[in-house]
């Protein structure tokens, strides 16, 4: 049975990709990822990320982009090796089994058909400036406000309905304007810039650890998000091998440069008489007029005439920059939800690609629907951006610890980029993503932990029962009760007015996921079973950083019991030891057994490269760790 299995697993998934028409080029999958990254972040963040940290928010740009460079490095490596469209959701599962795969993949579905909507919303408050009551106060859409985000939902679905080679060529047409529009912004606000800005009310005014509170929460990181589209589209790429790699990591480094030279122009700018805040009070910023539009109230304030000649330039690239993202991203998400159902999550049509278009047209459709979704109940970018930054970046764990993983378990597999010193980089970016987590704070955490527990029975409905063994009704139960007990924590939780304790709620949660692995174990298979603790690493990790939050200046403490920078000591060592144990609980799976296969005849011994630098021999029909 072993052997049937290794020979099909792979030609299942091959089977629906070799309907994807290969036709992107390097600098079409380069302005992919600048077209994510260029979108709403750059029009809206200033203004946040100023109200958390003051002038020293500019430190915070470059550490995210930092950051996220390291995680990029990571992906690169990936990429080339196995460029697949909707990477990011299979590469768990190549590495990790189903369990800790599902899990993962949830995540970034939560991200991916939610992006699209939050750039429909970032449209809005800058057409308020002409268009009367579309947006309240806060930037919370109302009215005709939601009619016309969810109608940009709309164009985003044809852009991509027509097909991948159109949605290449419009982007990168889209995107050459939005790569002059910010620089010619950042030029321009030169000329109103006021020095003092920087220093009469201090560089950090506010202390050192909301630069990194504002990395997730303000926008910053979300800004960097778009790097991963090059991965997601890499079955899509005339040439992935090469390009897949040098488009991801080349976008993060010119996204950092642009980014913080915007940041530094709209401190100096900032004019605090126009917006109503009495000066060096950062903190009121987001609730004053220029929250809808700063970058627009910046150049309009300056009172020169060709800045407020092109501040009108800046309404109409509102509505581009936002649009461009939010149609890449709506492609990002239907190729999600495809790559999902490649790994047979969800149910088959939704990895069916349109012959002519080369789109999986169904998971475009069904992507639609579910952001609509989150629109109505959530109609704002700066309450929607916080969590959408925590689910992704919750995905960018597996970079490092991916490749560590496949370099034990498929080295046979080429290469066309190897990472130098992964054993220091591969921790070091699974270490940034994972600080990015914790220093988003317990409340924003607090919904990302209840919004992919609840993916849970849908692992147990459509996964399990077929692919696991386990019985039909006793995983509808399964599901039932879990979906019941998440929805009833998140209702009741501390961040709520219906509040339980913290420390309650942090213990129902973790007996919810223990309780529901502990039956798909008992249930599942005996040669199965070890996929379920291999995901046991991940919900460690993010238990553990939720934990620790709350006693940190992360958490609703004003005088907490760890001080910082103490809690972020402690949470880089925690998340280093969860590094390692997810490589151990990475194995070669039947998946990846198949692929190797693909490129060498069975039984070949070959060379393993261990993650710690030893070497062995080891079978291509090797497991890895003995499962329990």
């Amino acid at each position: 049975m072993a052997d049937t299995r290794l020979q099909t697993a792979e030609p299942v998934e091959a089977e629906s990709d070799r309907h994807l028409r290969k036709a992107l080029t390097f600098q079409e999958l380069f302005f992919l990822c600048m077209g994510g990254i260029i979108g709403s972040g750059w029009l809206l963040a200033t203004i946040k990320a100023s109200h958390y940290a003051g002038p020293a928010v500019i430190l915070s740009w470059i550490i995210g982009g930092i950051l996220i460079l390291f995680v990029a490095m990571n992906y690169a490596e990936l990429s080339g090796m196995l460029p697949r469209t909707g990477a990011i959701v299979r590469y768990p599962h190549l590495t990790h089994g189903s369990y800790a795969g599902f899990i993962l993949a949830w995540s970034y579905f939560l991200t991916a058909v939610t992006v699209p909507v939050i750039e429909a919303e970032a449209v809005i408050p800058y057409a308020s400036n002409y268009i009367p009551g579309i947006v309240a106060p806060g930037g919370i859409l109302v009215g005709w406000g939601i009619v016309l985000g969810i109608a940009l939902t709309i164009v985003f679905f044809l852009l991509n309905y027509f097909g991948i080679k159109f949605l290449g060529r419009f982007n990168t047409v889209i995107t050459w304007w939005k790569f002059i529009i910010p620089t010619l912004t950042f030029l321009l606000l030169f000329f109103a810039f006021k020095g003092k800005n920087f220093t009469a009310y201090g560089f950090a005014p506010l202390g050192t650890s909301p630069i990194f509170l504002a990395l997730a929460n303000s926008g910053i990181v979300f800004a960097y998000l778009g790097f991963r589209q090059a991965l997601d589209y890499g079955g899509e790429a005339r040439n992935p091998q090469k390009d897949v790699p040098r488009a991801t990591i080349l976008s993060v480094i010119v996204a950092t440069i642009l980014y913080t030279l915007l940041q530094i122009t709209f401190i100096g700018a900032l004019n605090w008489g126009n917006a109503g805040v009495q000066a060096g009070n950062w903190a009121s910023l987001l609730t004053s007029p220029w929250a809808n539009a700063p970058l627009y109230h910046a150049l309009n304030a300056s009172g020169i005439g060709l800045l407020g000649a092109f501040s009108v330039l800046l309404l109409i690239d509102a509505w581009i920059s936002p649009a461009g993202t939010g149609a890449v991203y709506a492609g990002t998400a239907a190729r999600t939800i495809y790559g999902i159902a490649v790994d047979n999550y969800l149910p088959a049509i939704f990895k069916r690609v349109n012959e002519k278009t080369g789109i999986p047209v169904f998971a475009l459709i069904a992507s639609t629907i579910i952001g609509w979704l989150v629109l109505l109940p959530v109609p704002s970018w700066y309450q929607l951006v916080g969590f959408i930054t925590d689910a992704n970046v919750l995905t960018y764990i597996m970079g490092g610890l991916g490749l560590m993983v496949l370099r034990r378990t498929a080295p046979e597999l080429h290469r066309p980029y190897k990472l130098g010193g992964a054993q220091i980089l591969a921790p070091i970016g699974f270490i940034a993503a994972a600080m990015v987590v914790y220093w988003s704070g317990t409340a924003t955490l607090n919904g990302v932990i209840a919004a992919v527990f609840i993916g849970l029975p849908l692992y147990a409905w459509f996964y399990a029962g077929p692919k696991m063994g386990v019985n039909p009704i006793g995983c509808a139960i399964a599901g039932i009760l879990m979906l019941v007990a998440v929805l009833l924590l998140a209702y009741f939780g501390p961040f709520t007015t219906h509040q339980l304790s913290f420390l309650l709620t942090w213990v129902l949660f973790l007996a919810a996921f223990v309780l529901f692995s502990l039956y798909m174990w008992f249930a599942t298979t005996p040669d199965k079973r070890h996929e379920i603790w291999r995901a046991a690493w991940f919900i460690a990790l993010v238990m553990g950083l939720y934990l620790l939050g709350y006693f940190t200046s992360f958490g609703p403490s004003k005088n907490p019991p760890i001080p910082f920078p103490l809690d972020t000591l402690i949470a880089v060592v925690f998340s280093l030891i969860m590094f390692y144990c997810g490589v151990y609980s990475g194995y070669k799976t039947p998946e990846i057994s198949a692929i190797i296969t693909a490129y060498q005849p069975e039984g070949v011994q070959t060379t393993v490269e261990d993650p710690g630098g030893t070497e062995g021999t080891e079978d291509a029909g090797s497991t890895g760790p003995a499962p329990a």
